[in-house]
């Protein structure tokens, strides 16, 4: 099922202006497929027309969180978890997106213990990978 509009608040806590993932193209049981519109009233967009690196980790972990959202809708939970990036490692930024380009990203579910959940996250415009990274997510 994609999700993608007022569907998305299903699956994350964050609202406006602060959304950073359209839609969710495609999941399974421990990976995500998720886009983003870069657009010039994007609260992480520098006066150059670039993304802050900050904004592509947030894209990357709201990603994870739509994952966590899609997770619990399948266990007929009623409301998203919440958590808390608790590290960001192995970060690689090739290069920061520009208005107009469009995010997608894949991210993965490696491992949950307890309420810790480690995930890897890819970020593309095209074929171009921009950004990678490992981050441990505390949920709440």
């Amino acid at each position: 099922m994609i999700y993608s509009g007022d569907d998305i608040l299903r699956l994350i806590p964050q609202r406006a202006p602060f959304i950073m993932v359209n839609t969710v193209e495609q999941r399974d049981e421990n990976s995500a497929a998720t886009t983003l519109a870069v657009e010039a009233d994007n609260y992480f967009i520098l006066p150059d027309g670039t993304m802050a690196e900050s904004g592509i980790i947030e894209h990357i972990a709201q990603s994870c969180s739509a994952l966590a959202g899609c997770q619990a809708l399948a266990k007929n939970l009623t409301e998203p978890p919440v958590g808390i990036i608790g590290e960001v490692k192995n970060y690689v930024c090739h290069r920061r997106p520009r208005v107009g380009e469009r995010l997608e990203t894949t991210v993965q579910f490696t491992m949950t213990f307890g309420n810790v959940s480690m995930a890897t996250g890819t970020c593309c415009v095209g074929e171009e990978a921009i950004a990678e990274v490992n981050l441990k997510i505390f949920i709440q």
